[in-house]
């Protein structure tokens, strides 16, 4: 079965047009959920509009209304929402373009594939599409999605182009309210050191498969137990000792899992100094720092 188009319209371009269709990047469909049930009857149950004073009331007498004052409504009818026209209902103009890091994560919003429409759209799609990524820059345009005006970044992505929408500036939260209190001071810099070799050790490429959902899959195993008719086996989840500082818990997670032989590194530079010192007898000044160090040189052996 093809994928359903979200929305059908024209990349547009200056006087550069084709005609286009945007896709969902992603779906839940796969997720677990669960429908809500009468505890006795097991049926399932249907939530149906109620009007205070009618009771139960069909959809189809159902209207949208807009909340000007406190339980003061205006309704807005089809009609009304068809009058507002505006250009980007159709057509995802380009207004700008700006390089692909400069789009900060926290207004990206959801993902979309856009495709050419048709044979006659893919020569122009191809050419917008190799411009972007040529010039490793995301264009910026707008939409409508859901009765709703949204900016979109634009970009290439194998052989189409990825779209992303935007959240609103007044949809994020700024950080003072979060982060005033934090205070600013500037770590040792020999643990600061100690802290990215640490970091180093952790490294690896980004595989999303390595990542499931374990949750997801827990309530997997406990469903199709109930379905065997067996008693839920449930995993305890693992216990964990009293953490007294930072270093007890990079010491142990060291211990857990040691990292592929390295050639020498800061950290190696680092981890002598402090081996000596330690077969001497000597004490650091800073427990952390102290810490750190016999975590690097644990980690190396």
């Amino acid at each position: 079965m093809a994928p359903r188009a979200s929305w059908k319209g024209y990349l547009k371009l200056s006087l550069v047009s084709c005609p286009v269709r945007l896709y969902p990047a992603t779906s839940a469909s796969e997720r677990i959920s669960f429908n809500q049930l009468h505890k006795k009857t097991h049926n399932r149950i249907n939530m149906k509009p109620v009007d205070p004073e009618l009771g139960l009331v069909e959809r189809s007498d159902l209207v949208k209304g807009y909340e000007y004052e406190d339980k003061q409504y205006i309704i807005i009818d089809d009609a009304d929402l068809d009058a507002v026209r505006i250009e980007s209902n159709h057509t995802m103009n380009i207004e700008a373009f700006v390089d692909e890091d400069e789009v900060d994560v926290i207004y990206q919003d959801a993902p979309y594939y856009l495709a050419p429409d048709g044979a006659m759209a893919e020569e122009t799609f191809a050419v917008l599409r190799e411009a972007m990524r040529k010039s490793g820059k995301l264009a910026i345009a707008r939409l409508v999605l859901s009765s709703r005006e949204r900016v979109v970044t634009i970009g290439a992505r194998e052989n189409g182009m990825f779209v992303c929408t935007l959240r609103n500036p007044n949809e994020v939260r700024g950080t003072a309210e979060y982060f005033g209190n934090i205070p600013a001071g500037k770590p040792d810099p020999e643990m600061l050191q100690l802290a990215e070799a640490l970091i180093k050790q952790k490294e690896t490429t980004f595989d999303p498969k390595n990542y499931e959902d374990r949750y997801e899959a827990a309530l997997m195993t406990m469903i199709r137990e109930k379905l065997k008719g067996h008693k839920p086996i449930i995993a305890a989840a693992p216990e964990r000792g009293n953490v007294i500082n930072l270093m007890d818990a990079l010491k142990a997670s060291l211990s857990q899992s040691k990292p592929p032989a390295k050639s020498k590194s800061k950290a190696d530079e680092v981890a002598k100094p402090a081996a000596k010192k330690a077969a001497a007898g000597g004490a650091d000044e800073n427990p952390l720092k102290a810490n750190l160090l016999k975590a690097v040189g644990k980690s190396k052996k």
